[in-house]
Parts: C-alpha cells; structure tokens; sequence
C-alpha cells in the first residue's frame, strides 16, 4: 500500500527552509455548507515524531482522507490535532454563490494561512489553478495522495467540515447532513425534492438552482 512520504518536506528542509505548510481543501463538490481548507505546518524540527513509519506503527496512517474511513480520520484527528500546529479556513455557501468556487477556493485557502501562529518559509498546495502566493510554493497534481503535509491537512480539514455538517444537522433535521456532509448523493437529492432547498444550500449550484 503507498502512502505519502515526506521526501519533499525533507529536501526541503535541506534546502534552508524551516516551517513547511502543506494545504488541502474539502467540500468544494457540495451543494451545501462552507468549503474549508487546513493549513498544516510540518516543522523541521518537530517533523520526525511524526514520521510515516513512526505513525503506521501507532495504527495512525496518514493517507488522503477520502482513502480513510470516517472513523479513521476522526483518530487521527484526536491524536494529532493538538500535537501540531494547524489553522482552517472557511468560506460560507453564500461567498460561494457570489464569487464562483474558483475564487472561493483561493479565498479559502488564504483565509487558512492568515490564522497560523508561526510564520510559515514554504508552501505545498494540492493542485489549485489559479494559486498565487509571495511565499514559495509548489502546486502539486494529487498532492494529498503524494505529500505527507497535504495528507495530513486534508484529514483535518475533511474532519473539521464534517463535524461542522453534523451540527448544521441538528438545525435541519430533515436534511440528513450527518449523512451525506452536503454532497450530492441520492438521499441528498431526495431530501430537496421533499423538503425544497434551506438556508445553506450553494444557490449557484445544480441541482439545487433548478428548486428555486
């Protein structure tokens, strides 16, 4: 099984750079609810307490949160979140509406480096086009299936957003978001045409433009 390395980190490293912060987004395919993104900061360091080998060792396999069950993301989450240093991001599904998920997307991701307690020296994004920074940084294609800091931002930031849906279940209950997280599956689909759209749905989005 291939899991991410820090390969990157370390030539990095190497290289005269101290705080890496690999950067993930989830939710962007949602019809409802904020999109987030977590910024991770893997410190030269600190790094090797969290090594991959190290990790597997302890049952905690960092990997790209959508190849981890829910259960398995939320033990990383416990275990790791309050050993690292870490901030997320969010723009609401109103932002979305108005400024397309493009923008939304890179609007997100500054929102979540703006929050960090330590000045980040490099940037590692799973691949956003459009991305631009005054800091270096590398855009990688798969980022969160290659590199051990985007895998580990994608898993706090998957668990963040998912907590956050499983509270807006308790507002509309008859939506199921504890379920679904606000994508798009069939029980989704059949809670709109039931219900019709409430106050978090993306307006701009298919199918629910087509309800309103």
């Amino acid at each position: 099984m291939e899991y991410p390395s820090q390969k990157l980190e370390r030539e990095l490293w190497r290289a005269g750079y101290q705080n890496i912060v690999g950067i993930d987004e989830v939710g962007r395919g949602a019809w409802a609810g904020p999109i987030v993104a977590c910024a991770t900061v893997i410190s030269k360091f600190e790094s090797f307490g969290f090594a991959q080998d190290k990790l597997r060792n302890s049952n905690l396999s960092i990997r790209d949160s959508k190849l981890l069950s829910e259960k398995q993301r939320e033990k990383i989450f416990n275990q790791l979140s309050k050993k690292v240093i870490w901030s997320v991001g969010l723009v609401s599904h109103k932002e979305i509406d108005s400024l397309g998920i493009t923008r939304a997307n890179l609007l997100v991701i500054k929102r979540a480096l703006r929050g960090l307690t330590v000045k980040p020296d490099y940037l590692l994004v799973d691949r956003v086009n459009g991305f631009k920074h005054r800091l270096p940084f590398k855009s990688i294609v798969g980022g969160d299936r290659k590199v051990f800091s985007i895998a580990l931002a994608s898993i706090l930031a998957k668990v963040y957003r998912d907590r956050l849906m499983r509270g807006y279940h308790h507002k509309y209950p008859a939506y199921h978001f504890h379920q679904h997280k606000g994508y798009g599956t069939k029980l989704h689909l059949d809670c709109l045409k039931k219900n019709g759209i409430c106050r978090i749905h993306r307006q701009s989005y298919q199918p629910v433009k087509n309800l309103l």
